[in-house]
């Protein structure tokens, strides 16, 4: 089993940045490396959507909504994945949740592609 734990979030106002983490355990370093990560948000009364991920091969993918202004990375060594956010607006509003991929070779956008999953952590932004 692994377990994701997000932290980061918070209040900030338009054209903030902030950066989340997500910190895996429960599979050592090596099999961590593997795994495809992601992030995901939800806004209320919305659907959870993809926000990015990274693969074993450090390739990204990102959702158009957030190109050029978010960032993922990840550090194999601490089994943890980061999400930096810039520029942020109030449509950015949302829990944001990490999620880990299991299967090899993956970089999927879909939640039900995703075998692990953290609480999520609150991100509000004012305008």
């Amino acid at each position: 089993q692994v377990q994701l734990i997000e932290s980061g979030g918070g209040l900030v106002q338009a054209g903030d940045s902030l950066s989340l983490s997500c910190a895996a355990s429960g599979r050592s370093g090596r099999t961590f490396s593997r795994f495809a990560m992601g992030w995901f948000r939800q806004a209320p009364g919305k659907e959870r959507e993809f926000v990015a991920a990274i693969g074993w091969s450090y390739r990204t993918n990102y959702a158009e909504s957030v190109k050029g202004r978010f960032t993922i990375s990840r550090d194999n060594a601490k089994s943890t994945v980061y999400l930096q956010m810039s520029s942020l607006k109030p449509e950015d509003t949302a829990v944001y949740y990490c999620a880990a991929d299991s299967s090899f070779g993956g970089l999927p956008v879909v939640p039900g592609d995703y075998d692990y999953w953290g609480q999520g952590t609150q991100v509000t932004v004012s305008s």
